[in-house]
């Protein structure tokens, strides 16, 4: 069910009418042909970047990755591990941590003391006086003045005010502006009613005329020419992007088949037909007798380097020898120990005594013997 849900499109419901079935398989057919291209540039475009990042991308993000590792990461963490650090540490820690310990403690505690044992009392003590005075000179001249003056004579300007302006003012607005607002009011609140009666009409003639000859026709169109048509483009779409996919599958494995048959099996074939041959002819031909006459032409030359080194020295220790003289000779009896080799070491020791160079037989063997 799942795989032809996703193969065969739905049926419409009934009612479509007989434009759904006539544009139907044209436009499906158009759409394939429009599709097709596209799905495939499409995939041939997936193929390369899927093998574009498996074969460079990848490689190319770990090179990049170890490059950036290798020059910025590590240094960058050497750098503040040995240098930053120590340096922040016993330059700038260590340092102001003595100072604020030893030198900005106690200055603030002897700050602090001298704040509240001497500069608070002092600033209380004049700040009261100062209170004092500025209530003697100024404040009570100012409330005397206030109780005394002032509000006597605001009272009887306030009644002289209330008996002057306000009585006959409130006479004036009560009999003679109120009445006249409640005509002006009634005037324009008629006014007005007409207005929006008229522009309310004016709005239903117009909202009914765009209805008419707008809304319903464009509604009829969407509804029985545009929903079909665009439900049958998008089915159309899906369906064609499906079989281009097909289309474009076979198209890739049969340019594949292609490839392996024509290119890669040749290849292959001469490869192990021809150069696999012919590169071990000339490897046992020529190549394995060059290397050994070079080995040979090696050894010849380290021998000959060597004989002419022991001669050189041995004619460099006769004339030394005819120069100073002949080193003492060692008696008969006593011939020279060799430098000795200690047991399990391959290391030589002058002063060590020489170890046995064969170990010695057990008893019994020895007197088998």
């Amino acid at each position: 069910m799942e795989q032809g849900k996703h193969q065969v499109p739905a049926y419409y419901e009934g009612g479509d009418g007989c434009l759904t079935a006539v544009i139907r398989v044209p436009v499906r057919i158009v759409v394939l042909l429009v599709v097709l291209p596209v799905r495939m540039v499409w995939d041939a475009l997936v193929v390369t970047a899927r093998a574009a990042e498996r074969l460079l991308l990848r490689p190319l993000g770990r090179a990049l990755a170890w490059l950036l590792l290798a020059l910025l990461v590590r240094p960058a963490v050497v750098l503040w591990r040995h240098v930053v650090v120590p340096v922040v540490r016993y330059g700038i820690v260590l340092p102001l941590q003595w100072a604020y310990a030893r030198l900005l403690t106690p200055l603030g505690h002897g700050l602090r003391w001298l704040y509240r044992e001497v500069l608070v009392p002092a600033v209380r003590g004049l700040g009261s006086a100062l209170k004092w005075l500025l209530t003697l000179v100024l404040v009570m001249p100012v409330v005397l003045l206030w109780r005394y003056v002032l509000v006597p004579v605001g009272l009887a300007a306030a009644r002289l005010a209330r008996y002057l302006v306000v009585i006959p003012l409130g006479w004036v607005y009560r009999w003679v502006l109120t009445p006249l607002g409640h005509a002006i009011a009634w005037t324009l609140e008629l006014v007005i009613r007409g207005i929006e009666g008229f522009f309310r009409g004016l709005g239903i003639a117009l909202r009914w005329l765009v209805v008419v000859l707008l809304v319903t026709p464009v509604g009829w169109v969407y509804r029985h020419i545009l929903t079909p048509v665009g439900r049958e483009i998008a089915a159309a779409l899906g369906i064609a992007w499906r079989i281009a996919g097909y289309l474009s599958r076979a198209v890739g494995r049969a340019l594949a088949w292609l490839a392996r048959n024509l290119i890669a099996a040749p290849v292959r074939w001469a490869y192990r037909t021809v150069c696999v041959p012919v590169g071990h002819f000339v490897r046992d031909a020529f190549l394995a007798p060059a290397g050994r006459a070079l080995r040979a032409m090696g050894r010849t030359a380290r021998q000959t380097l060597r004989a002419a080194r022991e001669t050189v020295r041995r004619a460099r220790r006769d004339a030394w020898r005819a120069l100073v003289g002949a080193p003492a000779e060692p008696e008969p009896g006593e011939p020279g120990s060799p430098l000795a080799r200690t047991l399990g070491s391959a290391t030589t020791v002058p002063s060590a005594v020489p170890g046995p160079e064969f170990s010695p037989l057990p008893e019994k063997s020895a007197q088998q013997g």
